[in-house]
């Protein structure tokens, strides 16, 4: 039986995974659902911190988990191989789906784009794979996401994940690439194109009212099903 929950991905780092995930995951705990983003590993820690942005916009620890944390801003496995750690895909996959069995939800995170080096014979890709839920794929806005979002739906597709959903984060509209970029993406990968306008995340809460507004419920009904 699959975990219930999402994966939320995206085409590269920097792109808005994790304002995604803190928005999703606080949306689900507003409705009373006992949801809990899972980071399987975090990389430039500190100052970096995903799981704590999540619980920091959510008001408690409760909602954000990480199963490994390296110092080094670089690919989990690089970073592991820095530090002299050996990194484990088993134990990743194993703390991932501990995590999962303990919410009622999970949101996991992704790190960086689906080809990142997750251990030394693993990459992202297959630990969404591993983890049998939807994905959310997360992108840049302006010139250039045609392309690294399509590949990463395909790479999704090709290891039977489902998307649900393409996010196109930061959206202005400042540009013909930009205004045109959800349209086209549709046509491309035949799944929905949603945006997220610029906000100022100095507070994280902010991130889940963004998300509960731009986003539709039916995001949640994947995560609930």
């Amino acid at each position: 039986m699959s975990p219930r929950g999402l994966a939320v991905v995206g085409t590269d780092t920097g792109v808005g995974k994790t304002v995604v995930t803190a928005g999703l995951v606080g949306w689900l705990r507003e409705t009373g659902v006992d949801a809990r983003a899972i980071k399987p590993a975090q990389t430039g820690c500190p100052p970096d911190d995903d799981a704590g942005f999540v619980a920091d916009a959510c008001g408690t620890d409760a909602a954000a988990t990480c199963v490994e944390r390296f110092g080094p801003p670089l690919a989990p496995a690089v970073a592991a191989e820095r530090e002299g750690r050996t990194l484990s895909y088993a134990a990743v996959r194993d703390g991932c789906e501990r995590a999962l069995a303990d919410a009622e939800v999970g949101v996991v995170e992704g790190i960086g784009g689906l080809r990142v080096p997750l251990t030394a014979d693993r990459e992202v890709v297959d630990l969404v794979a591993d983890l049998r839920l939807p994905a959310v794929v997360v992108a840049r806005s302006g010139l250039g996401t045609l392309n690294h979002t399509a590949l990463t739906v395909e790479a999704l597709e090709r290891r039977d994940v489902e998307v649900r959903a393409v996010v196109l984060n930061e959206f202005e509209g400042a540009t013909a690439a930009e205004r045109t970029n959800p349209a086209v993406l549709e046509r491309m990968v035949g799944i929905g194109v949603r945006t997220l306008p610029p906000t100022d995340l100095t507070d994280p809460r902010a991130a889940i009212p963004l998300v509960r507004e731009h986003l539709p419920g039916s995001i949640l009904d994947s995560a609930l099903a």
